[in-house]
């Protein structure tokens, strides 16, 4: 194993730090997926959104969490995963600003920031599978 420069420790272990969140975000949420759902269908209930998309989208959030988390971790298709973050974090933001919960916007523009960061030095990533090294590292 190669020495990593600082760049590459700070980048992977960022990478790791946010796909153990975002992973554990689904993965949590699969033994009570119910609550989850019943949670969003009340929340979005006096939005234009029909049901039968909220109950829809509970699903793809589960199912996006938790997959974009474990690529995250394992460092597959960086750039690919990174971009997928990017816009999970876009359909979550346009759901929350659509019920206008800005604290969690907040929140969620801090997470689309990060995946972002973490996309735009993509060069300085180690520990990746499946895709080749930019900036031949």
């Amino acid at each position: 194993m190669s020495k990593l420069t600082d760049q590459q420790l700070a980048h992977t272990l960022a990478r790791l730090g946010l796909g153990i969140n975002i992973a554990l975000h689904g993965l949590t949420r699969i033994p009570k997926f119910g609550a989850f759902a019943a949670h969003l269908q009340e929340q979005f209930a006096p939005t234009f959104l029909p049901a039968g998309l909220v109950s829809l989208s509970a699903y793809g959030i589960v199912a996006a969490e938790a997959t974009l988390g474990l690529l995250l971790l394992a460092g597959y298709r960086l750039r690919l995963t990174l971009a997928g973050g990017c816009a999970l974090m876009g359909v979550l933001l346009f759901g929350t600003c659509l019920v206008q919960n800005w604290t969690v916007a907040g929140d969620q523009l801090i997470y689309l920031g990060f995946f972002a960061g973490l996309l735009a030095t993509r060069r300085y990533s180690a520990w990746t599978i499946g895709e080749k090294q930019p900036g031949g590292v």
